[in-house]
């Protein structure tokens, strides 16, 4: 078995190291990954530039783009080979409800379903302590029971982990994704240039975060396990908005004048 690994705060990241040691047991592990923190970086592609791809001293390749690229490129040019998973983390922080749109973990993950290779977001709900071992076996375990038993049909896991001893972890969950509240605003201030500058305010705290969710898991101590899905279409929407547009479902296409603002 062969496993490409990933993340979005960069190759030196302890979480990636620890993903890293414990997968070679079982499996081939390449890593390419960013050069530098991109977390938040969502599923952005490189576009404007060209992509260098160099090697560290630990053999981990390192890419001066964004955890969509890393994944992007060594899928369709760079091993020569196509994995047969890609993993991507171990996150430092969660990735949960509204977090999985903006991650660059999770994003590294989306890349390598989309291009159709069972993929898997492993990510630690740091408090304190740092447990990256705890998060990197149950990555073992995930992939061991890959391994043997595959889910049927394509695959993209969300996997958060808390921030305890393996030994501490109360089981596993399948859940859903919760929901945070509305971020807090950003935080207003000048640079030594007496510039005014800006920094995105912190994520808000839970809102749905009830039995079933993955904020719930997390907080009881146990893996939470979220699986996803690319497809964005609100289909329970489709005949509201064909009706608001002025035509029904089968009505064929919306005539123009249904939309037209009124001319003054």
């Amino acid at each position: 078995m062969r496993i490409l690994l990933s993340n979005d705060d960069g190759y030196f990241a302890p979480g990636l190291a620890a993903l890293a040691e414990a997968l070679s047991r079982l499996a081939e592990v390449v890593v390419v990954a960013p050069e530098r923190d991109r977390s938040g970086a969502s599923n952005s592609l490189t576009l404007d530039r060209p992509l260098i791809v160099r090697k560290s001293h630990l053999g981990f390749h390192y890419v001066n783009g964004t955890p969509t690229d890393c994944v992007h490129l060594a899928v369709t040019g760079l091993l020569g080979y196509r994995p047969d998973m890609v993993v991507s983390g171990v996150n430092h922080g969660a990735n949960m409800g509204e977090d999985t749109i903006y991650s660059g973990t999770v994003a590294a993950a989306t890349e390598g379903f989309l291009l159709g290779i069972p993929s898997i977001a492993v990510s630690l709900a740091r408090r304190s302590s740092g447990h990256y071992a705890t998060a990197a076996r149950v990555a073992l375990d995930l992939v061991s029971r890959c391994q043997r038993d595959p889910l049927p049909g394509p695959m993209l896991l969300n996997v958060n982990v808390p921030d305890v001893s393996y030994e501490q972890l109360n089981g596993v969950h399948v859940t859903r994704l919760g929901r945070r509240h509305q971020a807090e605003g950003v935080v207003k201030a000048t640079n030594p240039r007496g510039e005014t500058v800006y920094w995105i305010g912190a994520a808000g705290d839970a809102q749905d975060a009830g039995e079933g969710t993955d904020f719930h898991a997390v907080a009881s101590d146990c893996v939470s396990v979220t699986p996803l899905q690319i497809d964005l279409t609100q289909y329970a929407r489709l005949d509201d908005v064909w009706n608001w547009l002025g035509v029904g479902a089968n009505g064929g296409l919306a005539p123009l004048r249904a939309i037209a603002a009124p001319m003054t």
